[in-house]
């Protein structure tokens, strides 16, 4: 684990108490410092996916970076390459699971959660991500929403950070 359950909270707690214009400057600095990572949250809205839905997406994406941001790692930019990685292990993984039974599923998700280099973030954004998936009326862009929410947080743990000088 490289981003402590402390960590997690601080980002929390400081990205909901964002202003508007924070949250700009965040937006600029996530651009600069995450580009391709910021373009996964862009291109969203190419997927059909509505502006309201994406504002979810932009928040579960602030907490990620700056949950990094709060681990104190000098962490480096994620390629598209690894997000494309990251997500085909991803989407294998759920689609494996699909053919088990309700309660090896359930088991699967919890062997995944728990074998996960990032517990407290996954955990987090899965509990939002299943929260928001109940609020919102059903399209079939949303899945579009939760894999990159997903892949978020995969990048972040798999991501191999440089070796200190």
């Amino acid at each position: 684990m490289r981003i402590s359950q402390q960590a997690v909270v601080n980002a929390i707690i400081k990205v909901q108490a964002m202003t508007r214009a924070q949250k700009e400057q965040l937006v600029d600095e996530l651009h600069r410092v995450q580009p391709n990572m910021f373009g996964s949250f862009l291109v969203q809205r190419q997927l059909g996916v509505s502006y309201e839905k994406m504002e979810f997406l932009l928040e579960m994406l602030f907490i990620c970076f700056q949950a990094m941001k709060e681990s104190g790692l000098n962490w480096p930019v994620i390629s598209e390459d690894e997000q494309d990685r990251q997500l085909a292990r991803y989407t294998a993984t759920v689609k494996f699971s699909e053919d088990l039974t309700a309660d090896l599923q359930e088991r699967a998700m919890q062997q995944y959660v728990e074998s996960h280099p990032e517990k407290e973030l996954l955990a987090y954004v899965f509990t939002e991500s299943a929260n928001w998936s109940k609020r919102v009326t059903p399209e079939e862009s949303d899945k579009y929403v939760m894999l990159a929410a997903a892949n978020f947080v995969n990048c972040i743990a798999f991501v191999p950070l440089p070796r200190p000088k």
